[in-house]
């Protein structure tokens, strides 16, 4: 199969049948094997009675519905997993991705052998309360990941070699940083391609302000995960060691600096008068705090079944 589009939806049953349609005609004008699964993440509409219309007169059409709302990262996991096609595209079921896209996305990916390639809706019809955040997150996921190229990692139209949503899994509000998960993974030919962003047709947005917060804590949970998961001693270890020995270092000088005065006669103040000794102590606390986590988070790690797992590209 050339071509499994997975399509995550909440309350969507005005849009499913006009988007399946459109789908479906640009598969069969480019002569593409295909299949929709459309992944019901809950929703309380007459959403799920739509897709059992359509599968009587789509067979590509492929179905799965939660019995609650999990959030897209819970719908496009499951998509993926069912996914058959050689090449995955997702993309929103709100209309606002053009499926006449597909094309040029299936092509980059098998011609120019990318492991990505994730749109960028280069003119938006969002307002400024949206699009100004959604610059900012961008702007922040580029710094951290190391992820140069891409402007957009939250745009719903992306294109994937099989490969790749079989060796990742996305969850809680992973779904943003895919491309960050994919790289972490060894999957580092990432591209972009500009794509169509069209103004919302039916419903309403599920976009929210608290996305961006719950986006962030995400990413640094990727980006620790991603690093030291495997080695967390390192991470821990030296925090911990930096820690401890600069509250060391700050007590040595506090008594050395009070012996120093005792010797020449001058008045001193006792250390324990002193602010920094204070500061010095916690310090040292943190520090043997944070070495004591990394040791037990290197026992967890040393313990878990996945410990020897790693991403393997070929053999011969």
């Amino acid at each position: 199969m050339d071509i499994s589009v997975v399509i995550p939806l909440l309350d969507e049953e005005e849009s499913l049948p006009e988007l399946t349609n459109w789908i479906r005609e640009v598969m069969n004008r480019n002569g593409f094997s295909y299949e929709i699964i459309l992944v019901d993440d809950g929703s309380t509409d007459n959403s799920w009675d739509v897709i059992e219309q359509l599968k009587t007169s789509h067979p590509n059409i492929r179905g799965i519905k939660f019995r609650r709302n999990y959030g897209k990262s819970a719908a496009l996991n499951v998509g993926f997993e069912t996914a058959q096609g050689n090449v995955v595209i997702t993309m929103d079921a709100d209309l606002q991705d053009s499926p006449d896209e597909i094309p040029e996305l299936y092509r980059r990916i098998v011609d120019e052998r990318f492991d990505i390639i994730s749109g960028w809706k280069q003119k938006r019809y969002d307002p400024i309360t949206k699009t100004l955040p959604t610059k900012l997150f961008n702007a922040a996921t580029r710094q951290m990941s190391g992820i140069k190229n891409l402007h957009d990692f939250n745009c719903g139209l992306k294109a994937y070699k099989k490969d790749v949503v079989k060796s990742i899994e996305v969850y809680g509000e992973m779904h943003r940083y895919i491309p960050v998960i994919a790289k972490w993974a060894g999957f580092r030919r990432i591209g972009e391609q500009v794509v169509e962003h069209r103004a919302r047709k039916y419903g309403k947005t599920k976009f929210g302000l608290s996305r961006f917060i719950n986006g962030f804590l995400d990413l640094l949970s990727i980006f620790f995960v991603g690093k030291f998961a495997k080695r967390p001693m390192h991470f821990f270890g030296t925090m911990g060691v930096l820690s401890f020995f600069a509250g060391m270092i700050i007590t040595i000088w506090l008594i050395a600096d009070k012996l120093v005065d005792i010797s020449h006669g001058v008045k001193y103040r006792n250390v324990t008068d002193q602010p920094l000794f204070y500061i010095a102590l916690v310090a040292i606390i943190v520090g043997f705090q944070l070495f004591l986590t990394g040791f037990i988070a290197e026992l967890v790690s040393r313990n878990s079944t996945e410990r020897n797992s790693y991403q393997i590209d070929r053999t011969v």
